[in-house]
């Protein structure tokens, strides 16, 4: 896969024109669909669940990255591939046997994803490392859109950049939380491939023109 990748999140999206903000996304330069699935258990939100991913499968003509901030994900990964995820990240503070869940979801055709929280150490990674397609660092405290980036964040993605190297994993390594115009080309210099990005595109005059400026 090609880095400098935008995944814009339909967390922000516009609800009640959902197919309409999809098919703006095909037509657009982001690269993934970003799809935040919440709980009210793992996080203190809920977003949504199958009916949404129902639409997403129905209209999105690109890659479908989804990020389960729940509990017991196991539980509910299956399903998700079926209706439509290529890439399914999983938390590490959420699986109490994350290799077996990381191999699961490879076995069923995805790519598998490890997501850490912001006081998780990267380091934690360690033996699991090899085995995923992506690490995701939450920038933000996983639940809400719209929070400040956690400037931490920069040390963290030089740690994985670090472990990814030096276990000879071809991991993607993938921000989510607080991206806009101002921090984006830093973070992809620091060694991000993949930017999530959520109220910076959807509350952008121009979202298609915002996608744009994000990847530059």
């Amino acid at each position: 896969m090609k880095t400098k990748l935008i995944a814009p999140s339909l967390l922000s999206a516009d609800f009640g024109n959902l197919q309409r903000d999809i098919e703006m996304l095909n037509a657009s330069q982001a690269d993934w669909f970003h799809i935040d699935v919440m709980d009210g258990r793992f996080v203190p939100n809920i977003s949504f669940g199958f009916p949404v991913m129902k639409t997403v499968q129905q209209h999105a003509k690109k890659f479908v990255d989804v990020h389960l901030m729940i509990v017991e994900p196991d539980k509910y990964v299956d399903e998700f591939i079926n209706h439509g995820a290529d890439l399914i990240s999983v938390h590490y503070e959420a699986c109490t046997h994350l290799h077996r869940t990381i191999h699961h979801i490879q076995s069923r055709g995805a790519k598998a994803g490890v997501v850490l929280n912001p006081s998780t150490p990267v380091l934690m990674l360690e033996d699991i490392i090899a085995d995923v397609d992506l690490v995701l660092l939450m920038s933000v405290n996983p639940g809400f859109g719209g929070q400040k980036f956690i400037e931490n964040t920069y040390k963290k993605i030089a740690e994985t950049k670090d472990l990814i190297l030096s276990n000879n994993s071809t991991a993607l390594i993938e921000i989510d939380g607080g991206i806009n115009l101002e921090n984006a080309s830093k973070l992809f210099e620091a060694g991000a491939d993949v930017l999530v990005a959520g109220n910076a595109v959807f509350s952008a005059e121009s979202p298609e023109r915002t996608i744009e400026l994000l990847k530059i």
